[in-house]
Formats: structure tokens, sequence, C-alpha cells
């Protein structure tokens, strides 16, 4: 984002320090190598007068900068994409996102115009106002990075580098990331080989800022896991996943470890690696990787956990399905009956660890289910209805496919019979990882907003949320946790 950049001599006070609180907002780019750095390098500093700042890679891409091979920016934590903002900010915003998802090797300007209902000419001067580059030149500098970790971290072969990353040919891929980086793809792979030239083993590297409550991430994510999708122990989530990717279906498991500060580790199976382009931004937003903590905490007050983060999800379809399954019933409840769900509607996965060996249900699996198939399982007659109605829609929502505003797909989910205020809430807030959401009329949080007098009235309630703006999502669940 470009909104109020730091001045150049507080973005060199910044490098000076080591700043970790600007990784992956500032990027310096020092004109004697042509190389451009992340704030927390620890190279040599260079002299102030042959720094340039920016605040993207792709900025600093286009201005012809290579990524320094130390500090390799594409681990950086990205922006927050969630902020108070305008409507060209949040056309610009929702841009970023379907460029980052983008899994079209021959994507055009034209094409994402479309899909935002806007002109292609409007997309460019909003995008290029918001990011400083142009959408092409952004998804270019997103796909090069990608293709230069997975040649850093991964064994794989580098034609299937050149597909996973978005690019339609290797040729392509072998020219672009020679113009950009000066360098054959080969070249780097060797660079990053051992001295015995092995190759390292596949492993995903994803940066984020600290703090991060990872014991606060994994104890609300463990007592949610549902049995044969998932699984949380030893500091580590192990769970089955099925996604698209290049018009084509990848299933397999993937298992997220933090080892180190700053970083989570991600292995996949064979299977998800040719879809890591389309997996990363999920596993960005479900681990909450891009969150901005101090101005959490800066929100919050007194009510945050250091580091506290907003787990989302991977899979829409299966957090609207939990949620449904989990009205005006425990946590433990819902996760039995998700549980039975997966093991009638999921299909099995093989070759994937112990108690990942199913993928959760797919909408049109459950389009074709009976009502009487779902209720057998325990589940009321109206919450099956609902689950059917929920499936059918799904193809149509906005929700589904992250489009409009939060308030709109909101308002499309309550159309849904058996969905109300609150389970749209909760649905937007970690399917669409919306920070500012907060569930209407929730009994804990009422509670909570209390203190030790009586309940407060609804126009209170929302009135005492106003202060925890635009986190509203955390406080929710620092309220929950600490109830």
């Amino acid at each position: 984002m470009l909104t109020d950049p730091l001045p150049p001599d507080a973005a060199y006070a910044a490098l000076q320090a080591h700043d970790a609180r600007f990784d992956g907002r500032l990027y310096v780019g020092v004109t004697s190598t042509g190389i451009y750095c992340r704030p927390v390098c620890r190279v040599r500093l260079p002299r102030r007068e042959n720094c340039r700042f920016f605040s993207t890679a792709a900025q600093a891409e286009a201005e012809r900068f290579r990524p320094c091979m130390k500090c390799r920016p594409e681990l950086a934590p990205r922006a927050l994409p969630w902020t108070t903002m305008d409507a060209s900010r949040t056309l610009a915003a929702q841009a970023a996102a379907w460029l980052d998802a983008c899994d079209d090797a021959e994507a055009s300007v034209e094409g994402l115009a479309a899909h935002l209902g806007i002109t292609s000419r409007h997309l460019r001067r909003i995008f290029l106002a918001e990011h400083g580059v142009s959408p092409l030149q952004y998804l270019q500098t997103r796909r090069l990075l990608l293709a230069k970790a997975l040649l850093t971290d991964s064994a794989l072969p580098v034609q299937d580098v050149a597909y996973a990353a978005g690019f339609a040919s290797l040729r392509r891929f072998n020219a672009a990331f020679l113009e950009h980086y000066r360098l054959q793809p080969t070249a780097l792979r060797r660079a990053g080989r051992d001295g015995s030239g092995h190759a390292p083993t596949s492993r995903l590297r994803l940066g984020y800022r600290e703090p991060y409550d990872v014991a606060g991430v994994l104890a609300f994510l463990a007592p949610r896991a549902v049995a044969g999708v998932e699984r949380v122990e030893q500091g580590a989530i192990t769970r089955s996943l099925a996604l698209t990717h290049a018009g084509q279906r990848h299933a397999g498991w993937l298992r997220v470890g933090f080892l180190r500060p700053g970083e989570a580790a991600v292995e996949l199976s064979p299977t998800l690696w040719p879809a890591v382009g389309s997996l990363l931004p999920l596993l960005r937003r479900w681990l909450d990787l891009d969150a901005d903590p101090d101005a959490i905490a800066a929100a919050l007050g007194g009510a945050s956990v250091p580091g506290q983060r907003l787990p989302g999800c991977l899979d829409r379809f299966e957090l609207t399905v939990r949620a449904v399954l989990g009205q005006q019933v425990t946590v433990a409840a819902a996760r039995t009956l998700a549980g039975r769900f997966v093991e009638r509607f999921g299909e099995p996965l093989a070759d994937a660890p112990d108690g990942c060996q199913r993928l959760f249900p797919t909408p049109e699996r459950i389009a074709a289910a009976t009502r009487d198939d779902i209720a057998s399982l325990g589940i009321i007659g109206r919450r099956a209805d609902s689950l059917i109605a929920l499936a059918q829609a799904w193809p149509t929502l906005a929700f589904a496919r992250r489009e409009g505003s939060p308030e709109a797909a909101a308002a499309e989910l309550t159309q849904i019979p058996g969905i109300g205020p609150w389970t749209a809430g909760y649905m937007l807030m970690r399917g669409w990882s919306w920070p500012d959401a907060f569930p209407p009329g929730d009994v804990v949080l009422r509670k909570a907003l209390s203190g030790d007098g009586p309940l407060v009235s609804p126009k209170a309630y929302l009135a005492a949320a106003e202060r925890y703006r635009p986190f509203r999502s955390y406080a929710v669940l620092h309220l929950w946790r600490h109830a």
C-alpha cells in the first residue's frame, strides 16, 4: 500500500535499526548493487545516498532492482489486506487479492476489470495510485518471487516451478527470470544447494511479523479439529485439503509448524506442490500471517494478547458448514457432528497421515444429499435443510467468490434458511479474514462487555464494541477466550 509512506530519513532509520515492524511494508533498493532488501536484512548497511525506498517489492522490481539472496523478500509478510478505506482503495485491495490468487497464465487487466465490474482504464488508475505499479507488474513480481522461493526451498523440477508459479511455458519463465533477475533459474537453484549438491528438503517458508501467539492459535484450532480431516499436536497442524488450480483439482495433505521465530514452515504432499500458487494466499489468510500485531494491540488496548491472530480457513465451504453445525451447541458437540459429516460424505484420501485420511465434503456432494441423509447423523432437520440450501446456492454466492463488501455478503448469506446475522458474521470473520466483524447478539460477548452489571442492551452492546475498530474480530476472539 502507498498509504502514508515513511519519509526517506525515517525509512533509513528503520533500516539502521533492522526494525521488524516495517517488514513487508518497506523495501530498500541499493543503487550501487542493483539489489533490494527487507529492512531486517543483516548485510552491511548501505550508504544513505545509495538508498531508494519502496512500499512494495513490485515497486522495487519495476525500477529494475533484483531481490536480495540473503534476506529473501519473497518471505516477507504482506501488507494488511483490510483497513478502513474508501471505495477506490477497496477496489484496489480486491484487485490485489484477485491477482494474489490468480492461477490463469493468460490473465489480463480486462479480465480483472470485468470481474470487479469496472473499466480497465479505471482499474489501472486506482491500482497505480494504491500500489505504485500496474496490475500486470504486480502479478509478474508475485509470480517471480514465488518461483524464486520454489527454486530455493523445494526440489520441484524447474519446469514444474514455472507452471506452479503461473507461467504459461518454460520459455516464458526463463525469459522473465533472466530479464528481471539477470540470472538463469538453474543457476539460482545450484546456488541454493549445499556443498554436496543435494536438493533441499521441500518445505514452504512463510514469514510473519512478530510477535505471533502460536500457543493461542493452536489452542483455538485444536478443540475444533475435525476427525478425519485435521489434527493439532506437538506444536503442528496437519490436515487434508482439496483445491482447484489452473482448472485442475489437487487433493493432498499439509503440515504447518512454527520452528523458528518470524517464520512458519509448511510441508506439502507431492500432489499439492503443483497448486502452491493458489495455496499460498490461502495459507497466509488461514494463519493470519500478514496481521500487524502492533496496530491490533493499539486498537484493543489492554484487551489483547501479544501477537494475537485471527485464524481463518482454507476452505470457505467447510467453514460455513461447520458454522451451521455449531449453532446453539458446544464446540465439542459441533466437532462430533462435523466428524460424522466427514465420515459419511467425505472422500477418502490415500497416502495421508493418520487422522487426515478424508477430504471435507464438497458443495456438489451436499447439494445432492437428502434431508434424511444428513439428519441420520444426529443433525436436526432444520439444519440439514440449511446445509442443503447452502450447498445448492454456493456457486452463486458472493461470499464463496469473495466478491463485494462484507456487509453485502452477510446480507446475501442471511437469505439462506437457517443462517442468521450471528452465523453470517462469524462466517465473514473467519471465511474472509475480516478483522472488523462483531457478531450481533452474542451472549458471551454481552456478558463480557457488561462487566459486573446487568446485561447491556443490544444498542449499548454495539456501541461498546466501537472502541475496538477496525479490529473488532480480534476483540471477539480475546473476549471469548477469557470469558
